[in-house]
């Protein structure tokens, strides 16, 4: 009888928030209309004219309100991407001087992942449990970005247990990719990527694996992942509070890339740690910026596997095409054998996982969705030792997959002696790639986000433990961003006719019964440049001579419709 009546509440839940953005969407039908040339003018306008209309009073915010809250309503229609609906409370704030219309992001909108704190609003992570946990004032990223004049008004879905490269729950329902609708806009930040990629400004997620970087990748935007320390990440509700082995960080993410750059730059210039005690008070340093800026050759590290999953070839076409641009404009390529990613793969499963699924289970009710990927997880936590010791024999000896045993040998909860020891097994690798690093002496790496595009719609459960590219740089808090490359071919990206799926390791088996160069054709491509700790000026400033590198072969948005 308990189970039912918790049944019972979620359906409630679930419907009393689905039926609350449904009428706050239905007040808004003027945002369904064609975009005026005033509105166009708008979303074609650099953001430093806008920033500068506003400051001088030549452009009014609530223009800049309306012309974006009209771009996320045709989103959302489109894709699902929101949850939150702030806009007419974002009114209010504009005449109440809540937003300091002189500050760096004067008058811009901001859309946010679900998970950040807005007074007034819930942060449900998708999970009906936390429906009416709305705080009464925001929490201190939202503070920032007032007083930066920046202007959140909508807020935008994630997965359930934010553990997932996919981006559905039962509250708020499914996200589909902008490009193709029977795929994923990434995950855990799916349905910022899908309203930016759809014509949104600019936006903040969470990365705890990829969380910012698979949704760009997937959806064909920018974002950067940062360091920890260097962005905010105070007020926001979460699936594993206390989950400190592999931290999770707050970061941008943004339709173009002038726009990350200046919103980095812009809130890093507002003194986030005066806002946030986990903010190390680094100001900007445009010297980093202008010197890799006007450096004239790099040496480019190409990392072209992670040595689980081989990357597609839709993915190898990118980085390859990458790599042409760079040795075209005169830089150095080099070849190079980091430290095992396998070693950060396994280590960062562990760390994640160290209290046995405990966690992100305990919010779930009775008879609530749960992404595959994560119930994959969850499942294999449950499994009877015994049991798991048999599979793990029978994978070993009998399939003679040695790579995926060994991922599979030690995935239960450990105990804090447990799990001190892999703390310590953490930083002795990033001392490793520390040492690597100085040694092979590169300015920056390029690699592929991940082995595949986009996943289809629950394809987690296969690829699942497919997410190496992007968590080794978690495991080691290596600065990285995310630069859209090209699209999926058919007829280019196709998988050769000697192709064995057979002969691949469990890993790469997930992510490859995914991957179908026709199916996908059109999705986007992305490729990843990765810098050292705490190097997001150095990061940005690479990325922007990377695509000036690339010249007519740059990655072309979506139309805004």
């Amino acid at each position: 009888m308990v189970f039912f009546l918790d049944y019972i509440q979620h359906k409630k839940d679930c419907k009393f928030k689905q039926d609350e953005r449904a009428e706050r969407l239905r007040a808004l039908t003027q945002y369904r209309s064609p975009f005026t040339a005033q509105e166009r003018e708008i979303i074609d306008k650099p953001i430093e004219e806008l920033v500068e209309g506003v400051q001088n009073g030549t452009i009014e915010p609530t223009d800049l309100l309306n012309t974006y809250g009209k771009v996320a309503v045709k989103a959302h229609d489109k894709t699902n991407c929101l949850t939150e609906i702030m806009i007419s409370e974002a009114e209010g704030w504009i005449k109440d001087g809540s937003i300091n219309l002189k500050g760096p992001l004067a008058g811009i909108p901001v859309s946010l992942k679900d998970t950040i704190n807005v007074g007034g609003f819930d942060s449900t992570v998708g999970y009906s449990s936390y429906v009416g946990n709305k705080p009464t004032h925001d929490g201190g990223h939202v503070r920032l970005l007032k007083d930066a004049g920046a202007i959140p008004y909508v807020k935008t879905n994630m997965p359930i247990t934010l553990l997932s490269f996919e981006s559905t729950n039962d509250v708020w329902g499914r996200c589909t990719n902008p490009h193709n609708n029977k795929y994923s806009p990434g995950g855990s930040t799916g349905g910022e990527a899908a309203l930016l990629a759809l014509g949104g400004r600019i936006g903040v997620g969470s990365d705890v694996a990829g969380s910012v970087r698979a949704p760009a990748h997937f959806s064909g935007i920018y974002s950067l992942r940062c360091s920890t320390g260097r962005w905010p990440k105070a007020g926001f509700a979460t699936s594993m509070p206390g989950q400190e082995g592999v931290p999770s960080v707050y970061s941008p993410m943004t339709r173009t890339l002038n726009d990350l750059t200046y919103f980095t730059r812009s809130l890093v210039g507002m003194k986030p740690w005066e806002y946030d005690h986990s903010v190390h008070p680094l100001p900007w340093r445009p010297e980093v910026e202008q010197e890799y800026a006007e450096k004239s050759k790099f040496r480019v590290g190409v990392m072209r596997t992670d040595g689980v999953v081989d990357p597609a070839p839709a993915c190898v076409r990118a980085l390859g095409m990458t790599e042409a641009a760079l040795k075209e404009a005169g830089h150095e390529i080099v070849e190079i054998d980091p430290p095992s990613p396998y070693e950060a793969l396994k280590l960062g499963a562990l760390l994640l996982n160290a209290d046995g699924c405990q966690m992100f289970k305990s919010f779930f009710r009775w008879g609530e969705w749960d992404d595959p990927g994560a119930d994959q997880m969850d499942f294999y936590m449950r499994l009877p030792r015994p049991l798991k010791y048999l599979h793990y024999l029978w994978v070993k000896y009998i399939r003679r997959d040695a790579l995926w045993a060994d991922l599979l040998k030690d995935f239960h909860a450990k105990s804090a002696f447990e799990q001190w020891k892999l703390v310590s097994q953490r930083e002795a690798y990033r001392a490793k790639w520390f040492d690597w690093w100085n040694d092979t002496d590169v300015d920056f790496l390029l690699t592929p986000p991940n082995a595949t595009p986009a996943v289809p719609h629950d394809g987690m459960k296969e690829a699942v433990s497919s997410c190496g590219y992007t968590f080794l740089f978690n495991i080691i808090d290596y600065t990285c961003g995310i630069l859209p490359v090209t699209h999926v071919d058919k007829e280019l990206d196709k998988l050769p006719s000697t192709f064995n799926i057979k002969k691949l390791n469990g890993v790469a088996q997930g992510a490859y019964k995914l991957y179908d160069a026709e199916a996908m054709h059109g999705l986007p491509v992305a490729v990843q440049i990765v810098g050292r700790r705490l190097e997001e000026e150095k990061v940005l400033a690479i990325m922007k001579r990377v695509e000036d590198a690339l010249g007519d072969d740059k990655y072309e948005l979506l139309d805004i419709d």
